[in-house]
């Protein structure tokens, strides 16, 4: 990655590792618009635990975001689990402590947008994404969904909403992500990374 090329921030949990697989295919898809790059990190889980023992960095996949990954990034594509129809708690935690990046603006006119997996197919995954606008917008980013213009939407037996890409995990979570939400995802990621390219040349000139 290129120290001064600008970046989308992937930023996901993933319990089963098919929030993270989508954070995967949505990572190639900024990759396949030329002049950024994304950039992968994940949340630690959170735990009723009072003493720190989670490691600073985890054992595989993407490394523990920092705040920094936040505030320098281009945009964002946030994901988790739907968990009662809202996001996880280690993504709202994470979340919640960013009011410093809140009080300094760092996030205005940048970029947003969401994905979710559960394990059923009516199962919250849309108000999972609108309830993860809800900080963004407090943030003053710009949030983007998925358009019609991406046929899988109507075609998809399984996850894909306009409010951002999903995926139906089953009851086991052991359903892989399908071609249809695949596309998605992607199609999510090269959205993003456009976005982000214009924003960022009107912030530029402003």
């Amino acid at each position: 990655m290129s120290a001064n090329q600008p970046y989308i921030l992937v930023l996901y949990y993933s319990r089963s590792g098919a929030t993270a697989t989508m954070a995967h295919q949505i990572a190639e898809g900024v990759e396949r618009i030329a002049g950024i790059q994304a950039r992968l990190r994940c949340v630690p889980p959170v735990s009723s635990t009072c003493e720190a023992v989670e490691p600073e960095i985890p054992e595989e996949g993407a490394i523990y975001a920092e705040l920094d990954d936040l505030r320098d990034c281009a945009g964002l594509a946030i994901g988790s689990p739907t968990r009662f129809g809202n996001m996880a708690a280690p993504m709202k935690y994470f979340l919640d402590s960013t009011s410093n990046l809140w009080l300094n603006g760092a996030l205005i006119d940048k970029p947003a947008c969401a994905f979710t997996s559960s394990s059923s197919l009516h199962g919250g995954q849309e108000s999972t994404l609108l309830t993860m606008l809800v900080p963004l917008l407090h943030h003053g980013m710009v949030f983007a969904g998925l358009p019609y213009s991406e046929t899988e939407l109507i075609e998809t037996q399984a996850g894909g909403t306009p409010y951002g890409a999903s995926h139906v995990a089953g009851a086991r979570s052991d359903r892989q992500v399908d071609s249809s939400e695949r596309a998605l995802c992607a199609a999510q990621g090269k959205r993003i990374a456009r976005l982000a390219l214009a924003l960022l040349s009107m912030r530029e000139g402003a």
